[in-house]
């Protein structure tokens, strides 16, 4: 008999099948960290133009970005990637990155918008004093230390954008979770891969909190 026999709970969990079914569920992982990667770089670039815009002088574009971000902080990811998936008909990749990109995205600029203010003003105002413009002033001098202060709130935005990854099976992306399901269909086990699948997530959200821990302590 396997040691694994012994790790085994009698209709609780098997660990024999944890273990088989392991490699195909990551095989689902390239995709999931595809998803997560693009979804960031877009939800990073989106939130920084919502965070100048929600500086911006001009009255129109900071309560459009104020509209915009308060919006997709109160609606759950799911229904955006729904409305996105099945109201626009667009293919189901797409719709994932859409829909993680710009929920994110509002996440993102709050915690941009807490930094670039936590930034001394001092600074703004000799840099405008040196004849420097808005652009040179936000791209040379406030958003290297604005981002060094929204590391550990990036972080755990990009934690969560990670797991919600997983909402990408309800409209058939083939990434982590959605092979667990299969897996946990073929074998009618479900609490055995649903348990996997969870050590899975948390050993990769373990990763990247070092990563992060890591960065922020060569930036300090």
């Amino acid at each position: 008999m396997s040691i694994l026999h012994y790790l085994s709970i009698p209709n609780f969990f098997d660990a024999p099948l944890a273990f088989n079914s392991v490699p195909k569920i990551l095989a689902g992982f390239p995709l999931s960290i595809i998803l997560t990667i693009i979804s960031f770089i877009l939800a990073l670039t989106l939130g920084l133009l919502l965070t100048l815009a929600q500086l911006s002088k001009r009255k129109l574009f900071h309560r459009l970005a104020r509209a915009f971000i308060s919006f997709m902080r109160g609606v759950p990811m799911i229904v955006v990637l729904f409305v996105v998936y099945f109201g626009f008909n667009t293919a189901a990749l797409p719709a994932a990155i859409i829909s993680f990109s710009i929920v994110s995205s509002a996440f993102v600029s709050e915690v941009f918008r807490s930094s670039f203010m936590a930034v001394d003003t001092g600074q703004w105002e000799a840099a405008y004093s040196l004849g420097l413009s808005y652009r040179i002033v936000v791209a040379k001098i406030v958003f290297p230390q604005a981002f060094r202060i929204a590391i550990p709130a990036l972080g755990n935005i990009l934690l969560d954008l990670f797991k919600s990854t997983s909402l990408a099976a309800m409209i058939t992306v083939s990434e982590m979770f959605m092979n667990a399901q299969i897996v946990a269909g073929a074998h009618q086990d479900y609490m055995t891969i649903y348990l996997t699948i969870a050590v899975i997530y948390w050993f990769f959200c373990w990763l990247l909190t070092v990563g992060q821990t890591m960065l922020e302590k060569k930036l300090a």
